[in-house]
């Protein structure tokens, strides 16, 4: 049998250069999944999980059952003594991650800082060990000694400090004058400073109320704990972390089990549909090796033999492929995306040997089926025509009846994963429903095909019989187009979905992109106009109110009302609609106010005051007021605040600096809410990069997978379409029937895939989208939608092309003297 092995490779090269194809596909889309979420978890590292990308492992406070320490501004966070002593412990291989709110001021006694937090600002401390500093050197130098210290970028142009300035921080006995000896870059985390010292320096603050230590990050072994702490790995603290924003749900571990889950899927149905049309294609072979003496045992070893070396070699060549593909998707999602860059991990080992194997089990298992099928037949009816299963015979009942159960287990799966928010349970639900619509293939998409085949009246007529004659080959061309268009349009939905949530949250937490606050005297006609004229502006509006005093705030606050506010509110200007009798405030803008939501307190504006609820949610360091309420406080509003709308795509930076230049002009300060939201934009931009990326491999797949079961179909076919020829058909009109029927498969099968897309978007909104963000609502991107139609009906015709010039290249005497 090694002569037949040999002899069967070499003379069904080409159609296992087929099945060659989707081992290929299939192990670099698994490969592929992990380069990309390896790579976005390298971009979290280098964003917000910055500070801990050189270490092993990080020290945090143990939450327990105990009520939070540390100082009221920041809780949560690490006993001081106990997490300097650590640090002192460990020396270069701890950095200890914190910051301290201080009295600044500049050379010549000019309060340092910028809009609200003028005279004041953030110092945290900056590693002894070059491999845990997270902060980028832009110019300089970093700080060596005491007394020397390098100033982020941002706050260096607002400061108007350069290297060699020096500045003043803290007051009193702590008050000390550091030498800027560098500036600095570092991504938006709640460790990000203004200035930055060295560990003994930051120290020196201790006893200062806003000073803590909320992590250690640790390279190599911590040793033994103090109490209150616990230790994680580092990329576990900050996938963890991650997914604290998202109410625990960890988006990347789910992306990256739901298309590993789908990749499994897609490899098996693309393999099972190539190893079955090129085994039904040799069925006459193996029934002649039976008639001339070879046993089922060997003609079932020789098989598996040829299928093993096809899947060793198809399965390293799509390990590597899938690696160099991965590395070539990170730079180009990086140029798609600047702002939120990628990195490029090391080569995920996991991912690597999970896909070649999966590449060979697969190929060996769905090798398998089809053999032990035609091996069962015997040699003499083999070597007659074969039947096309239909449901009117033993084997397409029992297909229908696994169908049935599969669509029924499937659909109660799903039911369970939404009421217990599993994403197992909605991945085995999924494919177990997707599996018995497949099994259901032969019944329903050659009805398709005739509704749409009706409406292209009698010059399709023949099209469509011949796409229908063989129902089980039809349902098996569409199956790789079918499983792609239900991917893309269940992910382009979940991503409508999901990102219209975000955005919501995101503009109920920061409806007002900057805001100009004057405390001394009202803004005037001149500055609004003047900010409605900076670049970058989209909107701005002059809010009426009036300067008060509120029990539990150290400072008076505006107190406004803004019947306007949807005009530049992100929010469309819920967070300024307050009741009358309330107060809305943003707490967190302030420092460390004594007051929570629910508490009453006294507002005072001039002789008159008021008795208001507090409310959170509000923006900025001002407080929003019913326009009855505002009345009540003063006889004479006037605008202390402007509201600004940045426009798209502007650069924040840039803006929050023109606007500061405005206001330091007028007296005022500036609020910038553009930083963070810069930040929040910038995560959502790198996972949906990511699944765009995963998107884009998946319907690669899909099309190869159409590409090929049309290409062996035309094979199988031959003798059909060189009877036709025989018959009178043109080339033309043959190269035109196949066209048709390519279309008219690609769209029943679009049809079908956008119909069960939508249903599993759903789903996976009802079982995961709703437990991450409770106020997200079901978005159906309709445009999307009928882009993925109209590429997938372009797709289903591009892939004719080949096949189709092939079936009119052969001669009607060649064709019928085929086997």
């Amino acid at each position: 049998m090694r002569t037949v092995f040999l002899a069967s490779l070499r003379t069904h090269a080409r159609r296992y250069v087929a099945a060659a194809v989707a081992v290929i596909v299939s192990v670099a889309f698994v490969v592929v999944i992990g380069m990309l979420t390896s790579g976005a978890r390298a971009g979290i590292m280098e964003g917000g999980g910055a500070p801990y990308r050189g270490a092993d492992q990080v020290v945090a406070a143990d939450s327990g059952d105990e009520p939070p320490r540390g100082p009221s501004c920041c809780p949560g966070t690490l006993d001081t003594s106990a997490a300097i002593e650590l640090v002192e412990r460990l020396g270069e291989n701890a950095s200890g991650l914190g910051r301290v709110l201080l009295p600044a001021h500049e050379e010549g006694g000019v309060p340092a800082g910028a809009g609200n937090v003028l005279g004041e600002t953030t110092v945290g401390p900056i590693a002894a060990a070059e491999e845990l500093r997270w902060q980028k050197l832009v110019s300089g130098r970093f700080p060596a000694r005491t007394g020397e210290a390098v100033v982020h970028v941002w706050d260096a142009r607002a400061y108007e400090v350069a290297v060699g300035d020096r500045i003043r921080v803290g007051e009193g006995a702590t008050a000390t004058d550091l030498d800027v000896v560098g500036l600095v870059e570092s991504p938006s985390t709640w460790t990000q400073a203004s200035v930055y010292v060295t560990w003994p320096q930051y120290v020196q603050w201790r006893d200062q109320p806003t000073f803590h230590v909320g992590s250690v990050a640790v390279r190599g072994e911590v040793g033994q704990l103090p109490d209150g702490m616990t230790v994680q790995p580092a990329a576990q603290y900050v996938a963890e972390g991650l997914a604290g924003l998202t109410n625990d749900v960890d988006t990347l571990a789910l992306m990256g089990l739901l298309f590993a889950g789908v990749a499994l899927f897609v490899s098996a149905l693309v393999i099972v549909n190539t190893f079955s049309i090129l085994f039904a294609q040799r069925l006459r072979d193996f029934a002649l090796l039976r008639c001339v003496g070879a046993t089922r045992r060997q003609v079932l070893g020789s098989v598996r033999r040829e299928a093993a070396a096809v899947g060793v070699l198809a399965s390293l060549t799509g390990t590597l492929a899938g690696v160099g593909l991965g590395y070539g998707l990170l730079p180009l999602i990086n140029t798609l995306a600047p702002t939120t860059p990628m990195a490029a991990p090391a080569p995920p080992t996991p991912w690597l040997l999970g896909g070649f194997a999966v590449g060979l089990l697969v190929t060996s298992v769905e090798s398998w089926l089809p053999t032990r099928h035609v091996v069962r037949v015997s040699p003499l009816a083999a070597l007659r025509p074969l039947a096309a299963v239909d449901v009117h015979t033993a084997t397409g009942r029992a297909r229908l009846a696994l169908a049935a159960l599969l669509l029924v287990t499937g659909l109660a799966l799903l039911g369970m994963a939404m009421i217990q928010d599993s994403t197992v349970l909605m991945v085995a639900g999924g494919a177990s429903v997707f599996t018995g619509v497949l099994l259901f293939g032969p019944v329903l998409v050659p009805r398709l095909v005739r509704v749409a085949g009706a409406l292209l009246g009698p010059a399709g007529r023949l099209a469509t019989e011949n796409a229908v004659r063989n129902p089980r080959r039809t349902a098996t061309t569409t199956a790789a187009l079918l499983v792609g268009v239900t991917l893309t349009t269940a992910v382009l939905t979940g991503m409508a979905t999901w990102r219209a949530a975000m955005d919501e949250q995101r503009n109920r937490h920061l409806p007002i992109d900057a805001a100009l606050v004057s405390l001394d005297e009202p803004v005037t006609t001149d500055l609004l106009d003047r900010v409605r004229r900076t670049p970058g502006v989209e909107q701005a509006v002059a809010v009426d109110g009036a300067v008060a005093r509120i029990t539990g705030f150290d400072a008076p606050i505006p107190v406004v009302t803004a019947p306007d506010a949807a005009q530049v509110a992100r929010d469309g200007g819920a967070f300024a609609q307050a009741a009358p009798g309330t107060i809305r405030i943003d707490l967190g803008s302030f420092v460390d106010p004594s007051v929570r939501p629910g508490d009453r307190v006294t507002v005072s504006v001039g002789d008159r005051h008021a008795q208001l609820q507090v409310v959170s949610l509000g923006s900025g360091r001002a407080g929003m007021v019913a326009p009855e309420t505002l009345a009540q406080l003063t006889g004479t509003p006037e605008p202390h605040v402007i509201w600004v709308r940045a426009a798209p795509g502007v650069d924040s930076l840039q803006l929050v600096d023109d606007l500061d230049g405005l206001a330091d002009a007028a007296g005022a300060e500036v609020e910038d809410a553009l930083q963070a939201r810069a930040a929040g934009e910038g995560q959502l931009d790198l996972l949906t990069w990511s699944v765009l990326g995963l998107l884009c491999i998946s319907v690669a797949i899909a099309l190869i997978g159409i590409a090929n079961t049309l290409g062996l179909s035309v094979l199988e076919r031959a003798r059909e379409h060189a009877l036709l020829r025989a018959l009178g058909l043109t080339r033309k009109q043959l190269r035109r029937m196949l066209a048709t029927e390519a279309v008219l498969l690609s769209v029943a099968a679009t049809v079908l895939g956008t119909t069960i897309g939508v249903a599993f978007a759903w789903v996976g909104y009802e079982t995961f989208v709703k437990r991450a963000l409770t106020r997200a609502t079901m978005h159906i991107p309709w445009p999307s939608l009928g882009a993925v139609v109209l590429i997938a009906v372009l797709a289903g015709l591009l892939a004719a092309v080949l096949p189709a010039r092939r079936a009119a290249r052969v001669t009607p005497a060649a064709g019928l003297s085929l086997d």
